[in-house]
């Protein structure tokens, strides 16, 4: 049995703040402004001056890409194209025995040059060996010769097949990544999720929702996702999401759930200037809508019946108008009271869509962390859709004022993981009239997040009898002046009563009993 004393910061429906918090066997088994006698003499956490929080829920990213990702080069950081050739030079003279190599986060609008790498630049760092580097977005790529020369019968009548600077978009930029992804051996991907599951950990996540369902023969990230969040014995939670419009997909694998990007994704994005768009962009093109109102009407329509807890990526706001009238083309045809269907980016959202969304309880978990992003910088999007259209961009405020269910997430490996950014980019939104409270940007970024899977009867806020998942910051995020919420730091995640323990331990028998268990996921 454990005391917590200090700011307890419950996020429940009123926003309590306690004093005294006891957990025992990885339950809350009291919350209050005042500690029962039956409780004195118990090990007691003074947290001083830091909160106590529920743990954060990362409602949107594809781990398998970023587990992947993050065990190989990141070149976000890097200034310049000149520097990022450095940085996959040195990264190529380490590289061993591996044959394919794989480089993530370049960005066109963050570099000097303002362009992306070409294939020939990439030649002469990586001369012999496959490379891979996936624009920041994670729906582009530029390949080196070695590469192209091994994919291209694949990709050649694909759109977005450019072999002359060796960037790869659209359905080439997909096939692609099946290609590389399809290469990696099953325990190194192993190996790779238990170190991307210890990092989120130490940015205070306590629970993940991943979109799986790509490069794999016969779909084996799905199972392996299945199996890996089986596997864990130390709290950190995964809810899976298979990426595919064939129901199947999911039942077969006992899954309430389906959707997410790729062939759940309706557009493509900004950065690729891809996003289908009501009204063309400044160089008159519209971008790309990858389905029929009467493919995904059908999907929607089979997933609904079947029970299935529905999401789809939306960005430009023609994308956004499908997946809306397609929800609620469905939930007309078999009505459902508590579905928790969800369109994952709502970046321009129109105003007939949000009445959808807000009549038929259509859930968003969106990305704060796009908002004044590096590698999207606003002059860039600016350049591409105008200022006025930008202005509209991400607009929270008018979700929460909609009564929409808002949460959190990251889209890794497009961003890094960072709660603490999304709750910054909430409270202190460059468009002022968007920025809402630290106590509405917390729910997003911990209630809601179990919503969204149903989770929240168990975890979510601190309330007796909830599994005591917490996190404690370095300060009560509701007493700091708003533009220090970005300083705040994650101390410790708490999962279950218990501090964070490492997910590394031996494949073969981690594996094993993720095959076996019958835990949730």
């Amino acid at each position: 049995m454990k005391v917590y004393k200090g700011s307890i910061i419950t996020v429940d429906s009123k926003d309590s703040v306690a004093r005294y918090l006891v957990e025992d066997g990885g339950r809350i088994i009291y919350v209050g402004d005042t500690l029962p006698a039956e409780y004195e003499g118990s090990e007691t956490i003074d947290l001083g001056s830091k909160a106590l929080i529920p743990a954060f829920v990362d409602s949107h990213q594809h781990f398998a890409s970023f587990s992947t990702f993050n065990a190989g080069l990141n070149v976000m950081e890097a200034e310049s194209n000149k520097q990022i050739m450095e940085m996959i030079s040195d990264y190529y003279k380490r590289s061993g025995k591996a044959k394919t190599l794989i480089a993530f986060g370049a960005s066109p609008y963050s570099v000097s040059e303002r362009r992306l790498l070409s294939r020939e630049e990439l030649d002469k760092v990586c001369p012999d060996k496959e490379i891979m580097v996936v624009k920041y977005d994670g729906h582009a790529c530029i390949v080196n010769s070695k590469l192209l020369a091994k994919i291209d019968d694949k990709v050649r009548e694909l759109r977005g097949y450019h072999p002359d600077t060796g960037e790869m978009n659209q359905e080439a930029f997909f096939k692609v990544s099946d290609y590389i992804t399809g290469s990696l051996s099953i325990p190194e991907l192993f190996v790779n999720m238990q170190k991307a599951a210890d990092f989120q950990a130490a940015q205070g996540i306590g629970m993940i929702h991943t979109v799986s369902g790509v490069g794999f023969v016969g779909d084996l990230d799905i199972t392996m996702e299945k199996i890996f969040a089986k596997s864990l014995r130390n709290g950190f939670q995964i809810r899976v999401f298979p990426q595919s419009m064939d129901v199947k997909v999911a039942t077969s694998r006992k899954l309430p759930r389906i959707g997410g990007c790729f062939k759940c994704a309706l557009d493509g994005c900004f950065g690729s200037g891809d996003a289908a768009m009501n009204e063309p962009y400044t160089d008159g093109t519209d971008g790309v809508l990858y389905y029929s109102d009467e493919t995904v009407t059908e999907f929607c329509k089979n997933a609904n019946r079947a029970g299935l807890q529905i999401e789809m990526h939306a960005i430009g706001d023609k994308a956004f108008d499908q997946a809306t009238r397609c929800l609620k083309a469905a939930l007309d045809d078999f009505p459902r009271e508590d579905h928790r269907h969800g369109i994952i980016h709502d970046c321009l959202p129109t105003e007939e869509g949000l009445r959808i969304c807000r009549d038929y309880h259509i859930a968003m978990p969106i990305q704060s962390a796009f908002i004044n992003w590096k590698q999207e910088p606003d002059e860039y999007l600016e350049s591409l859709m105008g200022k006025e259209r930008c202005s509209r961009l991400n607009p929270i405020k008018t979700f929460e004022e909609n009564g929409i269910a808002v949460s959190l997430g990251s889209d890794a490996p497009c961003t890094s993981p960072s709660p603490i950014v999304w709750l910054d980019r909430c409270v202190n939104n460059p468009n002022k009239e968007q920025r809402i409270s630290i106590q509405s940007a917390l729910r997003m970024a911990t209630y809601n997040g179990y919503y969204t899977t149903f989770d929240e009867k168990e975890r979510g806020s601190l309330e007796k009898g909830k599994i005591a998942d917490m996190v404690i910051l370095s300060a009560n995020p509701y007493s700091i002046p708003q533009k220090e919420i970005g300083s705040l730091k994650v101390e410790s995640l708490i999962l279950q009563g218990e501090p964070y323990r490492s997910a590394r331990e031996g494949v073969v028998g981690a594996a094993l009993r993720g095959l076996f268990s019958k835990s949730k996921f």
